[in-house]
């Protein structure tokens, strides 16, 4: 494990040392043991090359009711149809919920597929970041993440920036901040938490990391250990490895990608913040800022970005989740894409926003939406896709796909595609020494690629 030089202690062996202040619970998730160091040693074997396309995976943890947001069902009774009305996008003959103008007014950069099979019925964000059910190959550490597998394939683009991050905020429902695992990849390949385990007990120079929030003192303080500790030589006889692990957490790059402090105030108003924070209970808030803090880690280098954006779980007042939520959603996801856009980085980002399931077609007595793992949904964006159009179709009711079921490890497979990765032909080493698919349905969605 990492460790940064603190006070002098007297062991039992009778060696007096310096203390120190130890990391690992910063960097990977505490999982295991595993650390920073122990990630960059294995993708230094692994002998990876650097290329930069980068995947923003937004979780609508609780399932989102698929009838409400990008097919609204005019023609559908009132007991199903809900309150909504479809709007006109600039994309002719396409039209989406009330909820969602500003995404409407550049549906031509977005994808929504209104026709989303496969899914399973539990609350739990694993599926969405790898594309198979938990259970699968549970025996051997289950299927790896996206983010995983992207670590493991591409490795970082910049030493001192993490392949993967995870910036889900802790829920009391702790599958819906699950940021996607390693699997039988191992825990050296798990995302990196910026608000994960260990971070609270966290401390440089006098400055506690509890909540990040004071990240102008947080980069001076870490500058100035880095200057210390590269004036008096600490790093000598510690390997590369751990001196990379090292340049990640007192790295620039990682630090301002993490402090939205050095961007423009019209920038942040154009995402906005989310708040105040409504039917969260045990969910995610809707932190919209986490959607700008993942367009400036791609920036900065980092291949994976997964975040949990609110509760969606409505079996009651569904119409008025979905206002909130949605409204909210409309204004940083369509933030986001403008953003990529005028970057210059869109065709490198792929953007995609879904949930695990979707949610009934009959709306209930507490004028809610209950789980319905037949159908879901889901927007896409970048990543040089054919964008500006609406895939798929239900029935009158919104009860099961009629047109174009698009699977969701066809959602997953159009990624590894974005990502440069061929998912017909790649395969990863189990433990067994059995080479395993990235995903079953390994070609990409056919329409946008």
């Amino acid at each position: 494990m990492l460790t940064i030089l603190g006070a002098p202690l007297r062991y039992c062996d009778g060696i007096s040392r310096r203390s120190f202040l130890k990391i690992g619970g910063l960097s990977m998730g505490a999982v295991g043991g595993m650390n920073l160091s122990t990630l960059l040693r294995a993708e230094d074997a692994s002998g990876v090359t650097n290329g930069h396309k980068s995947v923003i995976n937004i979780f609508l943890g609780g399932g989102p009711p698929h009838q409400d947001m990008w097919e609204i069902k005019t023609e559908a009774p009132s007991e199903i149809r809900g309150p909504f009305v479809p709007i006109a996008t600039n994309v002719p003959g396409v039209q989406i919920g009330e909820c969602f103008p500003k995404i409407a007014a550049m549906m031509d950069k977005f994808i929504a597929i209104r026709s989303v099979v496969g899914c399973k019925a539990g609350h739990d964000s694993f599926q969405c970041f790898s594309g198979w059910d938990r259970g699968s190959l549970a025996s051997m550490g289950g299927r790896p993440s996206i983010g995983s597998v992207l670590s493991k394939l591409k490795g970082p683009v910049d030493r001192g920036v993490p392949p993967t991050v995870a910036l889900s905020a802790p829920t009391q429902h702790g599958p819906w901040s699950y940021p996607g695992g390693p699997g039988f990849l191992g825990s050296a390949y798990s995302a990196f938490r910026p608000d994960g385990e260990g971070l609270a007990n966290l401390s440089l120079n006098g400055v506690t990391l509890d909540r990040l929030e004071d990240r102008k003192l947080l980069l001076s303080s870490l500058d100035g250990l880095k200057r210390e500790v590269d004036a008096n030589g600490t790093l000598d006889g510690i390997d590369a490895f751990n001196e990379a692990a090292f340049g990640v957490l007192t790295s620039s790059k990682l630090l301002k990608a993490l402090d939205l402090n050095n961007e423009p105030a019209e920038t942040r108003a154009r995402y906005g913040d989310g708040k105040p924070y409504q039917f969260q209970y045990d969910g995610a808030p809707t932190v919209n800022e986490h959607i700008l803090m993942a367009r400036r880690l791609v920036e900065a280098g980092v291949r994976s970005v997964t975040l949990s954006y609110g509760r969606w779980d409505s079996h009651g007042d569904n119409f008025g989740l979905v206002r909130d939520h949605g409204s909210k959603l409309d204004q940083a996801v369509s933030a986001l894409v403008q953003d990529l856009d005028e970057r210059n980085m869109l065709d490198d980002v792929t953007v995609v926003v879904w949930g695990e399931f979707g949610r009934t077609p009959r709306i209930n007595q507490s004028s809610g939406r209950d789980h319905w793992p037949q159908v879901s949904c889901a927007l896409m964006a970048g990543g040089g896709m054919k964008t500006g159009q609406a895939i798929g179709a239900t029935n009158r009711l919104g009860e099961y796909a009629v047109e174009r079921p698009v699977d969701m490890q066809e959602v997953v497979a159009t990624i590894y595609h974005n990502m440069g990765i061929d998912p017909s032909v790649t395969r990863l080493m189990d433990p067994a020494g059995r080479p395993q698919q990235l995903v079953d349905f390994n070609d990409p969605i056919r329409e946008v690629v």
